[in-house]
């Protein structure tokens, strides 16, 4: 078998990929490891729980509405920390860089980077740079890996029966806009990734409510997170179609590229599962930050398996999970 673009998709097929990457024998520091395939691991130190977290960027264009690899690259990792409950604390930074880049579009991404650090309260630490000859790479890669503290651990394995599944806001927007740009379609403001560090939002609704399980919906989009979290719960997630939010302008896109919008990648968005007595306040939290303002309680948690939609005609249908995100190159 030899490597293909979708193996980094992240969908099913990458699921393949994975059962070689993570044959590690030494694979966990005393707390959660590499073995849980979750956003990140949590090593325990002095009666302080270290979440830990690592992820390379390559992204096509660079610059894309609403965002570029540079805010892609701190949000995602920032992100990552705070699926697992972790408060970032500081960052790492390692850059590839194709011989013969602009030096000027180099300092816009760092520029956006730091910007994207002010916003959650986080530092860029320590880093480091490589240049290659030209031809070797698409532009630049940049990989960033980040610790943060959680008082209390979430993992994207704890829904339950009863819970209710809560999205922060419309869905598809960033995989929508970058294909949207690749294509050439001129929407002006009517696409844009929603690219966002989104530790300030989850701290709210840790702090409003009990948060079950979370994810953020990245490669493979919300079908992918939905479906993973649902398997490793060993539950059945009920999605009600007409609950789900979106842009007008994504479907329409999404439409005329024949992609499935819940197959796309976010990120800025999160999806959790919370308990029935909790979800006013959760929603009302999330509702009440800049990048929760769309958030909606789109489906129940019940016994069995699958993610199964209850359509808009009163029908039911699967969400299977993807083979791979149809927008490659977005993250």
């Amino acid at each position: 078998m030899k490597v293909t673009l979708m193996h980094g998709a992240g969908g099913e097929v990458m699921g393949e990929l994975l059962q070689t990457l993570t044959k590690f024998s030494h694979n966990n520091a005393g707390g959660i490891g590499l073995e849980a395939l979750d956003d990140g691991a949590v090593i325990p130190f002095h009666g302080h729980n270290l979440v830990f977290t690592t992820d390379s960027h390559v992204v096509r264009p660079i610059f894309f509405p609403g965002g570029d690899i540079g805010r892609i690259a701190v949000c995602g990792t920032i992100n990552d920390l705070a699926m697992m409950g972790g408060r970032p604390i500081a960052l790492s930074c390692g850059m590839i860089i194709e011989e013969g880049f602009e030096v000027e579009d180099l300092a816009r991404i760092v520029a956006s980077m730091d910007e994207a650090l002010g916003e959650a309260g986080a530092n860029l630490v320590t880093g480091d740079t490589k240049v290659m000859e030209k031809g070797a790479l698409d532009g630049i890669a940049i990989n960033t890996a980040g610790i943060g503290v959680a008082d209390t651990i979430i993992r994207d394995n704890g829904l339950q029966p009863g819970d209710r599944i809560i999205v922060s806001g419309t869905l598809g927007d960033h995989g929508i806009a970058i294909m949207a740009h690749r294509e050439g379609f001129d929407l002006g403001e009517q696409i844009k990734s929603d690219v966002a560090p989104l530790w300030g939002m989850v701290q709210q609704a840790l702090f409003a409510g009990t948060i079950h399980a979370m994810k953020d919906p990245t490669r493979g989009g919300f079908a992918s997170a939905m479906n993973e979290m649902a398997k490793k719960s060993h539950v059945c997630v009920r999605i009600r179609e007409e609950s789900l939010p979106f842009r007008r302008s994504v479907k329409s896109a999404a439409g005329m590229l024949g992609i499935d919008p819940l197959e796309v990648a976010n990120e800025g968005k999160v999806v959790m599962g919370v308990p029935p007595s909790d979800v006013d306040a959760v929603l009302a939290a999330l509702r009440s930050h800049k990048y929760g303002r769309d958030a909606a309680v789109v489906g129940t948690v019940t016994r069995g398996a699958h993610v199964i939609m209850e359509t808009a005609i009163g029908g039911e249908r699967f969400i299977e999970p993807p083979m791979g995100d149809p927008v490659p190159r977005v993250c």
